[in-house]
């Protein structure tokens, strides 16, 4: 049709289209840790991710020594708890820590210069040895102090000795998903500032432009709402200059902040998943990846052997039912999470890893077989809509079940043998989008 008008609005919209696409490039392509252990920097090692590895499977053995004793501690069904209970130890044998952050701020605590100084540089020489050794976990980064008026100085210059030292002990060259975690976030400067830092180290150390990426913690209302009550966080994460990859949650700071008194502070609080439903809202199709907060209470004993003794039967039930605790409170905190669609949060213990492990498993392997069912009749029959059972399936939701899949394997719950029952090839799987899955099915038609 020649009609110039609808040439105009056409190529408008042609336009208006690719600039949309381009700033919300949807979820990102890439695998998502489901948790971040974060760990005081004067702790960190090398090695860290192992050592913690082995106390979680300490902690399992002792307090959860076969599947059934797992499944009751959780409130699992006893056939749940034979499918996770395997899963979870190989895990931790395997790959206990997904993501580090060796931490200069709440784990760490205000210390001299010359000591946070030494740490900084130390830190750096381990992740150094780490990267060559091959004993890093698939995703690491530094937490800084935050920008407030009196730490930003120490805050920058942590970061400055520590990727200093990084590039040149790794001649410029970083682990894979490191990145920089920017606590307390309330201006849009905070986040300008590290970025602004951020390429003055990429020309100083001669690392690749753009390499050093940012995650910034979302724990005051400011970050959720601004003065004039429109949503704050699009505005943080466009003052990172494309650098901010990740969102999370600060849960203590965060209702501290809403003056929710210290025995109501919890992640299932309804002032946090007002504010994580504004991160997911604000953020949603942006390709930043978003994480919960952390379970405050610790699974550990209260009675220890001293001086070599044994203890008391009365002891050792107290310690058992003292973790058994701590283990549900947690599960059912990751639970809530994920229900609320969000796949990583913080672990602060390693004893926290079997549940977190376990809650994770649990959430994926109890929907795998339905999601299997819906997803091998939804491809069969290409781009028509189907019913199973009395669940309607149309293509977001096809889309939403590949998800599911691609999460479920990236973290261990779902075995390729299992993802195969959905019909889908791994090529299929691998290219992520239920569309071009669709495609290529009408076209072998």
């Amino acid at each position: 049709m020649n009609d110039r008008p609808l040439k105009t609005a056409l190529a408008r919209l042609r336009k208006a289209n690719a600039a949309f696409a381009r700033k919300h490039p949807g979820d990102p392509a890439d695998r998502q840790p489901v948790h971040t252990v974060y760990g005081g920097a004067q702790l960190f090692q090398a090695d860290s991710a192992r050592k913690l590895g082995d106390l979680a499977l300490r902690a399992l053995r002792e307090y959860a020594p076969d599947p059934a004793a797992l499944a009751e501690a959780l409130g699992l069904p006893r056939e749940l708890g034979e499918r996770v209970y395997p899963r979870v130890v190989a895990k931790l044998e395997r790959e206990p820590v997904e993501d580090y952050r060796i931490d200069f701020e709440d784990g760490y605590g205000n210390r001299p210069d010359a000591e946070e100084d030494e740490d900084a540089a130390r830190t750096a020489e381990e992740v150094a040895k780490g990267l060559a050794a091959g004993s890093l976990p698939p995703f690491l980064g530094i937490r800084i102090k935050p920008l407030s008026g009196e730490l930003f100085g120490r805050s920058l210059r942590t970061l400055d000795i520590f990727v200093t030292t990084l590039a040149a002990r790794t001649k410029a060259r970083l682990p894979h998903h490191f990145v920089v975690t920017v606590p307390k976030v309330a201006l849009p400067e905070h986040v300008a500032t590290v970025a602004a830092m951020a390429g003055a180290l990429e020309r100083k150390t001669r690392l690749p432009r753009g390499s050093l990426k940012l995650e910034i913690m979302v724990e005051t209302p400011q970050s959720i709402l601004g003065p004039d009550g429109t949503a704050a966080l699009r505005g943080l994460v466009a003052a990172g200059g494309g650098r901010v990859t990740g969102a999370h949650f600060g849960t203590y700071d965060y209702t501290a902040s809403c003056n929710i008194t210290a025995a109501h502070q919890s992640m299932t609080h309804p002032a946090c998943d007002f504010a994580k439903h504004v991160m997911q809202v604000s953020l949603a199709a942006t390709g930043v990846t978003l994480s919960d907060g952390a379970t405050n209470i610790m699974p550990v004993a209260p009675h220890r052997a001293a001086g070599g003794g044994a203890l008391t039967e009365g002891q050792r039930r107290d310690n058992r039912a003292a973790v058994h605790r701590a283990w549900k409170l947690h599960f059912d905190h990751v639970r809530h999470s994920l229900v609320q669609a969000y796949y990583q949060g913080w672990d602060l213990h390693p004893a926290q890893l079997p549940t977190r492990y376990a809650a994770v498993y649990s959430f994926f392997l109890e929907g795998l077989d339905a999601a299997s069912r819906r997803l091998r009749s939804f491809t069969e029959k290409a781009a028509q809509a189907t019913l199973v059972g009395d669940v309607f399936d149309d293509a977001a939701t096809g889309q939403g079940l590949l998800n599911f899949f691609l999460r479920g394997l990236n973290c261990g719950a779902i075995t390729p043998e299992e993802a195969a029952s959905t019909g889908l090839t791994r090529e299929e799987m691998q290219g992520r989008s239920f569309l071009k899955i669709l495609e290529g099915r009408k076209r072998g038609l």
